[in-house]
């Protein structure tokens, strides 16, 4: 770390960021305030719940502000008067408009979750795993205007596991960028780190997730709906019907059998290893699913209630 603790405000909102942040706090950083996005009502009951940075951050005794937006000229001026030496940004949930860009002597650096610029956006760690990636990663990015455009301090990449989920690799990317700032911000504070321009011609968006697109296509290859089940995991998560039931599907395979003529959705065979199912191209074996009002559960115990051979999803 740096001879001399930075002056830094944090900005984070969901789980991603928490690691960055207690990293910064076990480094002995001087974390003048931290930013998150307002309370939201969450569970069944709908209750105003505080973010997991919020939470974080009071149990540490840091004085946390939580305005609706970074354009009120009130909520700029406030932020300036802690006088920061870097803002650190971590899925916080808001653009910095230029007001809050500027002031800090060494600027605002982001931990995203991809190798930039490939996947640039909101849903950067589902969408690698759709694309059939094979590695992924974190950038240390110096900020600017654009979405995801700034300059590159430093990357840290790791392969993607063959059954790798998007839960699995949010909680990879996030202990690694948290080590990744750490190793970052002394350069950064003596100058010897240099930024790097991205190469905008390499470019690509990840979009936010829809629940929409978490229908499953049985048109579509084995290998994509595969892709597709762990990406969403754990949101929206993929889901088919069965006659009138919704099926949420969380875990699948590509068994080495063949498909055989079965048109797309047909229910080809059901057992203890899972539910073969046809598609556009070879089969896919559900391993475990989540019936309507029920919990996820093995694909063996759904059928334990359930004939589903010779069935068709859709």
């Amino acid at each position: 770390m740096t001879t001399a603790p930075l002056k830094i405000v944090f900005a984070g909102t969901p789980p991603f960021s928490v690691p960055s942040l207690r990293a910064l706090i076990d480094a002995g950083q001087d974390i003048r305030a931290v930013y998150t996005q307002p309370d939201r009502p969450a569970g069944r009951g709908r209750r105003l719940t505080a973010s997991p940075v919020k939470e974080t951050a009071t149990a540490a005794g840091l004085p946390v502000f939580q305005p609706p937006t970074l354009r009120d000229p009130g909520v700029v001026r406030s932020l300036r008067r802690h006088e920061a030496d870097l803002i650190v940004v971590v899925a916080y949930g808001h653009l910095l408009p230029p007001p809050v860009l500027e002031p800090p002597r060494l600027g605002c650096v982001n931990v995203h979750a991809s190798l930039l610029p490939r996947w640039r956006g909101a849903a950067p760690i589902a969408r690698c795993i759709l694309a059939g990636d094979r590695e992924s990663g974190v950038t240390i990015m110096g900020m600017e205007a654009g979405l995801d455009t700034g300059p590159l301090y430093l990357q840290q990449a790791i392969p993607l596991e063959e059954n790798e989920t998007g839960c699995s690799l949010h909680d990879k990317l996030a202990a690694l960028g948290a080590s990744a700032l750490l190793e970052a911000l002394p350069g950064i504070a003596d100058g010897t780190l240099t930024p790097e321009p991205q190469d905008d011609a390499l470019a690509t968006y990840a979009e936010k997730l829809t629940k929409e697109e978490a229908r499953i296509d049985w048109s579509r290859p084995a290998v994509e709906l595969n892709r597709m089940i762990r990406a969403f995991d754990p949101w929206p998560v993929a889901q088919t019907r069965l006659g009138e039931t919704t099926l949420r599907l969380w875990g699948s395979e590509l068994p080495d059998v063949d498909a055989g003529p079965e048109p797309p959705g047909r229910v080809v065979r059901a057992g203890k290893t899972g539910i073969d199912v046809a598609t556009g191209d070879g089969l896919l074996r559900i391993t475990r699913l989540q019936p309507q009002g029920r919990r996820p559960m093995a694909a063996a115990a759904f059928l334990n209630a359930h004939h589903v051979e010779g069935e068709t999803f859709g």
